[in-house]
């Protein structure tokens, strides 16, 4: 049997690796979403039309532009992450909707994949947040050790 200690240590060992995982998966994804965003913005990494053109920023391109670029940044620093995570897999889900899947067949084959994963990897986020580093974090813990005043 194992003994208490052991088994304490093993759960703390589990969380720690859980929230290091998100960590790394909330950067790692609000990194690579960060690219969609500037190509529609600002049309660096080859733009919208592989010649460095921009998405017209009131344009439903550009408004999802305006949401790569932000909620990226938001994710990658960890700042209301669950909530904007939320935003963005809706955006993705629409994404898919208005621009794949029309053209038929499966996400494969009409460029929906990308969307969709990204639409799966925001879900898992908004509903188990987003690691154990980032500004959500650090405003937790400050707000668990501020004094309670007095009514």
């Amino acid at each position: 049997m194992i003994s208490t200690t052991a088994e304490t240590r093993s759960a703390a060992g589990a969380k720690l690796l859980r929230g290091g995982t998100l960590t790394v998966l909330r950067i790692g994804a609000g990194l690579l979403f960060l690219q969609h965003g500037v190509q529609k913005l600002f049309g660096l990494l080859g733009g919208v039309d592989g010649q460095g053109g921009t998405a017209n920023l009131f344009s439903i391109f550009g408004l999802a532009g305006i949401f790569e670029v932000f909620g990226s940044l938001a994710l990658i620093l960890g700042l209301l992450t669950r909530p904007v995570a939320l935003v963005l897999a809706a955006e993705m889900v629409t994404a898919y909707f208005l621009v794949h899947h029309g053209q038929g067949g499966f996400p494969i084959q009409n460029g929906g994949e990308v969307p969709l994963f990204f639409a799966l990897v925001f879900s898992y986020i908004a509903a188990n947040g987003g690691g154990t580093i980032g500004v959500d974090r650090i405003l937790a813990n400050r707000r668990k050790a501020a004094p309670e005043l007095p009514v």
